[in-house]
């Protein structure tokens, strides 16, 4: 638990950091809950800032995107819980619409676990990458919501290197 509190923290303190390094149009807070393939649970607490740029712009649509950071609680079943940070750029190719766009996003990033280990699977490191894709709902106003899906492994840098992945719903509200 106070490791817990630890990464709580220092998520928040990178968070405000973050918000303070980036020209951002606009900012959010992202709520989600996932699970992994072997049916561990995940909640994340995360901060979204959306660039103050855009490309391809269309009548169908135009790619833009945001920076992602966030903690999330990996709820091991059987003793086997862990912590994560994560910082990712995510683009996003949001279709147009009046009260709704739907988007697609993907991106690659950075995440630091606090063990080496989510239930069975063995990570090999701390530090991870990660890879997410996903869709969803961007409301007039600001609200979002979605499916994601995100996979963290250490890409070779250790011998060992299952990864793991999260499948997870998330609600994101501006402030």
């Amino acid at each position: 638990m106070f490791l817990m509190k630890r990464l709580f923290c220092l998520a928040a303190i990178a968070a405000a950091l973050m918000g303070q390094s980036v020209s951002a149009e606009a900012a959010g807070v992202e709520l989600s809950v996932g699970q992994t393939g072997e049916s561990t649970m995940t909640y994340r607490l995360g901060l979204q800032f959306d660039w103050d740029k855009s490309w391809l712009q269309s009548d169908v649509g135009r790619l833009t995107g945001y920076w992602g950071g966030g903690y999330t609680y990996w709820a091991g079943r059987h003793g086997a819980s862990n912590n994560s940070l994560s910082f990712s750029p995510v683009l996003v190719y949001e279709f147009s619409g009046q009260n709704v766009k739907p988007y697609v996003e993907a991106g690659i990033g950075v995440a630091v676990f606090s063990g080496t280990r989510v239930e069975n699977q063995q990570l090999g490191t701390s530090f991870l990458f990660e890879d997410r894709l996903g869709f969803g709902l961007r409301f007039a106003g600001g609200h979002e919501v979605g499916v994601r899906a995100t996979h963290y492994s250490n890409a070779g840098l250790n011998d060992v290197n299952s990864g793991v992945e999260s499948y997870a719903l998330h609600y994101t509200m501006p402030f």
